[in-house]
């Protein structure tokens, strides 16, 4: 069965790739970090998303998947079944610990972790390590804009430990990065549709196991339709600018 386009899924997955993530024409895990078969990507903080993974696999690298939570690796398992085992493994970490030899990674992938851990500048001096030198970095952490509009309608238990537990300003966020080592090669915001997307989440109290919404069905298709105008990509850039859901940095271990 074909996945109806303006689906939240399809809608979503669509602003991502438009926003430079997973460019099957280039390879780009991320605008500007090409992954080729000779590379080993470590995604730490990988949850239960097995879009890394399908699409390093497709390109005939190999990742290294990692997270604490247990139950979120079994899904994430099960979601990876079809895909040939030679081109991942899943690996139980520990906060604060990343089990993985130094130098193992080519490419490191962490996304919306950092604000989660309680020592972020001891979590990315792990980052560093475990990256070969020339390893390409993709980091994000929520926007502050975002954040700080979901703080003020979301429960409170939303913003403590083991959800965020801080926001980054985007340059703390740099600073952070520079401070581990890191060169920065490009940092962007982006994410409207996601932004807008998850303060409807917290205003209607979505069911976070279904994540099923009239409203933000209605939102998604909307936003399909926008993309589909003939100055809907025009419309996504600026209010990408005007309301991120993240901000994400491209840098380069020396």
């Amino acid at each position: 069965m074909s996945l109806d386009p303006l689906s939240p899924l399809a809608v979503g997955e669509r602003d991502l790739r438009l926003s430079g993530w997973r460019n099957a024409e280039t390879g780009e895990l991320f605008e500007g970090v090409t992954i080729t078969a000779d590379d080993i990507v470590a995604d730490v903080g990988c949850s239960d998303f097995p879009n890394v993974a399908r699409f390093c696999a497709g390109r005939g690298a190999r990742t290294v998947l990692v997270d604490t939570d247990t139950v979120k690796l079994a899904v994430l398992r099960q979601r990876l079944s079809d895909v040939d085992p030679a081109f991942y493994s899943i690996v139980e970490g520990a906060e604060g610990a990343i089990p993985l030899a130094d130098g193992t990674a080519s490419k490191v992938v962490s996304t919306e972790v950092l604000e989660h851990v309680d020592d972020p500048v001891r979590f990315m001096a792990e980052l560093v390590r475990i990256g070969r030198s020339g390893a390409h970095y993709i980091l994000s952490v929520p926007d502050p804009l975002c954040e700080r509009l979901a703080k003020r309608i979301a429960p409170v238990e939303a913003f403590q430990k083991p959800n965020h537990i801080r926001i980054f300003e985007r340059e703390q966020f740099a600073a952070l990065v520079r401070g581990a080592g890191l060169v920065i090669e490009r940092q962007v915001e982006a994410g409207f549709f996601y932004a807008l997307n998850s303060i409807m989440f917290w205003a209607e109290r979505v069911d976070p196991v279904t994540m099923q919404a009239d409203r933000l069905d209605s939102w998604a298709r909307t936003w399909g339709q926008l993309l589909d105008c003939e100055h809907g990509r025009l419309v996504k850039d600026i209010l990408d600018s005007a309301l991120p859901k993240s901000q994400i940095i491209v840098a380069r271990k020396p």
